[in-house]
């Protein structure tokens, strides 16, 4: 891959397996510095170190994307030892597989402040660093359930649909200092995410019709390489052959 991020300071969560891992090696491949962050300290230095193996920079960081103080100290990290923050991915999510009825509200209001909480500490906590830069591009991953609908996933679609209309207000407040907002809806792939699944009455997708989170992570890398003039707002990547599960 062209080294079209040379230079460029990006931050993962969620970076220590599925999407956000594969994202990792993406934008490290595409010559990103890139800050593996993850509530796992165990996942997020294997990433790392899989990243730096490969000859590309990158740092393993513990955080939960839930708590401000965290959130904050991998923004603090980030500007005290490269200087700048250029992209960030918000990729850490979870889903709690429960009928909204037997649903708890401690699980409704994990799954929201992962999903939906997170990537608003995060943005608010690099908008400050991307504007006195004068650049900046934030990608936050939704999912095909801000599209669609199925049961036992009401707090998902919810966390899911309200990160869409999030980058949306975040698009419009940061055009003004040439920071970039982008939803991605990317369908099922191949990761450990539908393990969820394993003890409930919803069928387990076919994996064989997932789509590589290598396939969605290159195209997370195409959108943060574009050029200042333009923004890819919004991007749906289904697998071809599972395009309306479930």
């Amino acid at each position: 891959m062209q080294q079209t991020l040379a230079g460029q300071v990006a931050i993962v969560t969620g970076g220590g397996s599925g999407l956000g891992e594969a994202t990792c090696h993406a934008l490290g491949e595409a010559g990103a510095t890139v800050l593996v962050v993850d509530v796992s300290g165990a996942q997020a230095e294997r990433v790392a170190r899989e990243v730096r193996e490969k000859g590309w920079p990158a740092v393993a960081l513990v955080a939960d994307v839930r708590n401000p103080e965290d959130v904050q100290s991998v923004v603090d990290v980030a500007t005290a030892e490269h200087g700048r923050i250029d992209i960030l991915v918000n990729s850490a999510g979870i889903d709690h597989t429960v009928a909204i009825e037997r649903m708890t509200i401690e699980q409704w209001d994990e799954v929201i402040a992962v999903n939906l909480r997170g990537p608003f500490l995060f943005c608010k906590a690099v908008l400050p660093v991307m504007k006195r830069q004068g650049r900046g591009h934030i990608v936050n991953v939704a999912s095909t359930a801000a599209k669609r609908a199925w049961g036992q996933a009401a707090a998902y679609h919810a966390s899911k649909w309200g990160l869409v209309g999030f980058t949306r207000g975040l698009g419009v407040e940061g055009r003004p200092y040439n920071i970039k907002a982008t939803v991605l809806v990317p369908g099922g792939m191949r990761t450990h995410f539908f393990d969820r699944f394993a003890n409930t009455d919803i069928p387990m997708p076919d994996p064989a019709k997932l789509q590589d989170p290598r396939a969605v992570a290159e195209l997370i890398a195409f959108i943060v390489s574009r050029g200042d003039d333009s923004v890819i707002q919004e991007a749906i990547v289904t697998p071809l052959l599972e395009t309306s599960w479930p």
